[in-house]
């Protein structure tokens, strides 16, 4: 199999799909808890209130769940997981790992740790996520010292 070229910087790579489908369920979410809170005749303000409340928050998750993505540039790489963001030097990535089974790709760094970044995951895009971890792969090869392939 051919080695192709690695993309051209900047790219972001984010699961769309999985984004799309959590963003979709947590507006529809909000808007059927919130209408039933409206039309619940029984209910008081508080309690209506509290409905919608509890619908932004569940919302607030899935927007939170949908946040993740790997943004590659010249400089390296920004790891965006559901709470925390680290930048990466390319010279800090020694390994891009999506093996069989993997529910996202993991980043071996140069201090001995290994990184999950779920920004590139199989979930219900297997073939779109196997194409963004070798660009990933391609673009370390290219700008640090990673040396094994996807």
């Amino acid at each position: 199999m051919s080695q192709s070229p690695p993309p051209t910087l900047p790219v972001t790579f984010r699961p769309g799909r999985t984004r799309a489908v959590l963003l979709t369920i947590g507006t529809v979410m909000f808007v059927v808890i919130t209408v039933v809170a409206l039309m619940l005749e029984r209910l008081g303000p508080g309690e209506r209130v509290s409905f919608v409340f509890t619908a932004a928050l569940l919302f607030g998750v899935l927007i939170m769940l949908s946040r993740p993505k790997v943004v590659a540039d010249d400089e390296g790489v920004t790891v965006v997981n559901i709470t925390r963001t680290r930048r990466l030097a390319w010279a800090e990535i020694l390994k891009v790992n999506l093996r069989p089974g993997d529910p996202w790709v993991f980043l071996d760094l140069s201090d001995g740790t290994s990184m999950p970044a779920l920004g590139i995951q199989p979930g219900i895009a297997k073939e779109a996520a196997i194409r963004d971890a070798r660009a990933l792969r391609a673009l370390a090869d290219s700008r640090g010292t990673v040396a094994e392939k996807v």
